[in-house]
């Protein structure tokens, strides 16, 4: 693809915005959802809030995989980390998400077995280096890590490995989008669909969106020329009533994704229920590893019981905001207890969570913060 000049980004910028500002009826307000945290990150990192007309809204979704971990899933994985004969591998950003009663980063100073890893497939390398240890994975993410997930519990299996297991809380996005619009908490207009989990699954199983709720939605890239082309998109949509899964990222997303890592994931994982942080469980939003690889699966295989009851954060407004109802600051402990330094909920934990980007980003981009 040709890389564009700065002066070409700029007359592409000014076209579309010039044609969002045709299509948007003035003092229409429209609410639009960006499902995917790295959108979220772009948009205030490139000041589209205040280019785009005052009418429509831009409003972030449960798009971060750290943020919608739920808390009993952290409570488990600090019980495995207490284990003398455990290693915790996990990605950094999962160690200051709170559980109940500390976090990983807190269970690591006390002299937890902790491992910060940048690639899956390290686990490999961990368990040949400490054959006497329980290598166990904090396995999250959405579809796009969930492939690079399979292709370890895949090289796993075949290497033989007995001391490497993993802690599954996936989460699969469309049904979320579909949990979102069925409890009509809050108004959403229309969505920015992830681009890199549709990498993954393709244009298809967001076909629901028109076909039985009637509302648009357009997949989009990452900087701020493809972003508001994805706007644009969905307010054509709206002015003609002809409702589609859009797709603004065709270099990259085809209509039915990537179908070997599709494969994949059905080889490995079957589909089930499970709890969104501050959400609750949304049904067929997750998966387990399939029986044929249960040796693997730690709940199985080293079962634990929780001695305590998991407990959200007193105050935190996470779940709110990750379904749009509320902006993260409008949470009673944004900028105040809870900050980059010192994040009481998980929203405040991860680089793609949306308090985490409204704190970043938010006042130097011209948005209603904390420092107002």
């Amino acid at each position: 693809m040709k890389k564009l000049t700065l002066q070409e980004k700029y007359n592409s910028a000014d076209a579309l915005l010039k044609r969002i500002n045709t299509l948007h009826k003035p003092g229409e307000t429209v609410r639009l959802m960006e499902v995917c945290g790295t959108h979220t990150v772009s948009i205030f990192r490139e000041g589209l809030r205040q280019l785009l007309p005052s009418g429509i809204e831009l409003v972030s979704g449960p798009g971060c995989p750290v943020c919608v971990t739920d808390q009993t899933y952290m409570d488990k994985a600090l019980a495995y980390a207490e284990r003398d004969d455990v290693i915790i591998a996990t990605f950094g950003d999962m160690l200051k998400v709170p559980g109940s009663y500390s976090s990983l980063s807190e269970a690591q100073t006390k002299g937890a077995h902790i491992h910060v890893i940048y690639t899956p497939l390290e686990v490999v390398e961990l368990s040949k280096k400490y054959p006497e240890k329980k290598i166990v994975f904090l396995a999250i993410g959405f579809e796009t890590t969930i492939a690079v997930i399979c292709a370890t519990v895949k090289a796993v299996h075949a290497a033989g490995l007995k001391n490497v297991f993993f802690l599954v809380s996936h989460k699969l996005v469309p049904p979320a989008l579909r949990a979102l619009l069925d409890k009509q908490e809050g108004h959403i207009d229309g969505f920015i669909l992830p681009g890199h989990v549709s990498v993954i699954i393709g244009e298809e199983p967001y076909q629901f969106l028109p076909e039985e709720y009637h509302i648009p939605s357009c997949i989009a890239g990452f900087d701020g020329i493809e972003i508001l082309s994805a706007i644009a998109n969905i307010l054509e949509q709206r002015k003609t009533s002809n409702f589609i899964v859009g797709n603004t990222y065709h270099s990259v997303v085809m209509q039915k994704g990537n179908p070997v890592a599709q494969a994949m994931i059905k080889e490995v994982y079957d589909v089930c229920d499970d709890a969104w942080r501050g959400i609750g469980v949304i049904p067929n939003s997750g998966l387990r590893l399939k029986d044929e690889y249960a040796a693997y699966d730690v709940e199985r295989a080293l079962p634990i019981h929780l001695e305590r009851p998991s407990l959200d954060p007193k105050g935190c407004q996470c779940g709110r905001v990750l379904q749009g109802l509320i902006k993260p600051s409008e949470c009673p402990l944004f900028g105040k207890s809870c900050t980059a330094d010192h994040p009481v909920g998980a929203c405040m934990v991860s680089v793609e969570g949306s308090c985490a980007a409204w704190y970043k980003y938010g006042y130097s981009s011209g948005g209603s913060t904390w420092e107002d």
